[in-house]
């Protein structure tokens, strides 16, 4: 099974197949022929399984078989975390370069002014958080009435966040009319009441969770503040000269500050990213797979076509919002039967949720090294 055999064509195949997305996950397989259909859906998957190219990959292709007409909000992804928002709209990016679709993030916590700049411009794809989307639909700077395609994503995430009310009434503005793709990592009553709410005869699509990790794959925290993260991370990388590294950043701007900060300590480090042309991710890859280059640094969104043998340590240097995404991180080390080594870079009392997160979904706490920074 390929994407072609799911459907894709032209402009959204060619930008998959040059992100190296060579075949769909079990999620994408099951979801985008009925997304291509026009069907609502009610999607169980966790983030890390490739749910969120399940609704993009197809939402783009069928934006892209009408873009005449004037600029408006064509496509309204609903996420509940500020992260997340970002990861998806990067997705849309990617897998969109070459369909003249525009998109836009939007969240809160930050000024609003540079967000409704770019509204002003016109959009096709707007990617939000609920309070941030509430509040400039109440300012008319937002005008979700002509969407043709809603998506809910994480929608359990958003009930435990207490955020119901405000997807309520995020819905409310949207016309009857519309196609709705309802993601949920776990499927509670409650989540399907509320998707009872906004789906139409819904074609419903699951698969099994990822939780474990591969046994042949030794796992190590090191406590350690943001501001020593990459002294810690030169150091260790010193003590690694014979192996080639790869780590995982949460940003693509950290994964270009990070590759910076290793040169200037005579570690050779390139970073690939969704922002990042296709000539110059290639370039990265065979740099680093050829050992010209002994590490790697890549955001999630990067990372999910490379398939590099052999590949014998895996960093976190931030540790993933999304414990499932941290299963697929270090999953890239201890293939085929091969030792693999893989540590995370913890700060206590910033990521004490994820790690918890993290150790509830693999079953046991991960050992804590020590390092002398001095």
């Amino acid at each position: 099974m390929d994407f072609k055999n799911l459907g894709m064509t032209g402009p959204v195949l060619k930008a998959l197949t040059e992100a190296g997305y060579a075949a769909p996950t079990e999620i994408q397989a099951k979801a985008i022929p009925p997304v291509l259909a026009g069907e609502d859906i009610i999607g169980c998957a966790q983030t890390g399984t490739g749910k969120t190219g399940a609704f993009a990959i197809p939402l783009l292709q069928r934006l892209a078989e009408r873009t005449s007409g004037p600029r408006f909000i064509r496509a309204l992804v609903l996420t509940p975390t500020r992260e997340l928002a970002i990861q998806i709209d990067e997705n849309f990016k990617l897998y969109g370069k070459y369909l003249g679709l525009k998109t836009l993030c939007i969240f809160g916590g930050v000024s609003q002014n540079a967000q409704t700049q770019s509204l002003k411009g016109g959009i096709d794809i707007l990617t939000a958080t609920p309070g941030r989307l509430l509040d400039l639909i109440q300012q008319k700077y937002v005008d979700i009435s002509r969407v043709e395609i809603f998506v809910l994503d994480e929608a359990d995430r958003m009930l435990d966040m207490g955020f119901v009310n405000d997807v309520k009434k995020v819905h409310s503005y949207l016309k009857n009319k519309k196609q709705t793709l309802f993601f949920s990592a776990t499927l509670p009553d409650r989540a399907l009441k509320l998707a009872a709410t906004m789906v139409k005869n819904p074609k419903r699509v699951q698969v099994s969770p990822v939780s474990s990790t591969a046994e042949q794959i030794t796992q190590g925290i090191y406590l350690v503040n943001k501001q020593e993260k990459s002294k810690l991370l030169v150091r260790i990388l010193e003590e690694k000269t014979d192996s080639r590294s790869l780590v995982f950043t949460k940003t693509r701007h950290g994964a270009d500050r990070l590759a910076r900060q290793l040169g200037k300590s005579g570690i050779a480090a390139v970073a690939i990213h969704g922002s990042k042309s296709q000539n110059a991710r290639v370039r990265a890859l065979e740099e680093f797979k050829s050992s010209k280059v002994r590490v790697l640094i890549a955001t999630d969104i990067a990372a999910r076509g490379i398939d590099i043998e052999a590949l014998p340590f895996v960093v976190n240097f931030e540790l993933p919002d999304v414990p499932e995404t941290y299963v697929h991180r270090i999953g890239r080390t201890g293939r085929a039967g091969m030792a693999g080594e893989a540590i995370s870079f913890y700060a206590p009392g910033e990521d004490d949720d994820n790690l918890s997160g993290i150790q509830k979904l693999i079953g046991f706490e991960i050992p804590v090294r020590d390092l002398n920074l001095n």
